[in-house]
């Protein structure tokens, strides 16, 4: 069986050096790269599982292919920075972001979240690929939701995570503590950011009013209940 492909771009040899090691210690493959031109250009030719990035890339705005990544990858996104301010953990999280450890870091925390983030890639889970609901088609194979008319609107793999959890357990209250355990990550005020962040764009992109939205629904003090009929196929 394959192992895992990680994906390290950082600018920093002893940063990749470190990282690269202690995963492939840990059984992981890995790949990396020093700037954002030249892993762009790679992802041509393979499909990374996990993609550590650091947004302080020599020849692209980090958040920028954070951003891209998001949307046309199907990988895990993990930040690694030296930027500490809440905000720029935030708007990784906006941006698809599925985690984001500081800098400095400990090599064993690092293959702790990757592994977290590998966690619900079991085997026996779910192989369809469409579910329709409500209106909308979501493709999971191309990460878009499709409404009636045909008008596609694209969503990241971390939104896709939220949504697929949600549509495997229709009109179920989901906790906090299922989400965690479900989508792997660090329980905290962090994990918690993140799921807010998600759930706020897949309302928005299945045009949701914020302030009564029908399909997902937030139990305060309990978790989330989507209410919908959902077919897979």
């Amino acid at each position: 069986m394959t192992q895992p492909l990680v994906a390290i771009l950082d600018d920093e040899p002893e940063i990749r050096r470190m990282l690269s090691d202690a995963l492939e210690d840990a059984g992981f493959r890995t790949a990396c790269y020093s700037r954002a031109t030249e892993f762009e250009a790679a992802l041509n030719t393979m499909s990374p599982d996990v993609c550590l990035v650091d947004l302080g890339l020599p020849d692209r705005d980090g958040l920028t292919l954070v951003h891209r990544l998001a949307l046309e990858s199907g990988a895990s996104i993990i930040i690694i920075s030296g930027r500490t301010q809440v905000q720029d953990k935030i708007t990784g999280l906006e941006l698809g972001a599925d985690d984001y450890i500081i800098k400095p870091f400990e090599p064993a925390e690092v293959v702790a979240r990757v592994r977290a983030r590998l966690r619900s890639q079991k085997p026996g889970a779910p192989t369809s690929q469409t579910a329709r609901f409500n209106g909308w088609s979501a493709h999971f194979d191309r990460y878009v939701l499709e409404d009636d008319a045909g008008e596609e609107t694209a969503f990241s793999h971390a939104e896709g995570e939220v949504l697929r959890l949600f549509l495997d357990a229709p009109n179920r209250l989901i906790s906090r503590a299922q989400m965690q355990e479900s989508l792997g990550g660090v329980a905290g005020e962090s994990f918690d950011r993140a799921m807010d962040v998600r759930i706020s764009r897949l309302r928005t992109k299945l045009r949701e009013d914020p302030k009564n939205p029908r399909l997902i629904k937030t139990i305060y003090g309990a978790g989330y209940i989507f209410l919908g009929d959902v077919h897979w196929r």
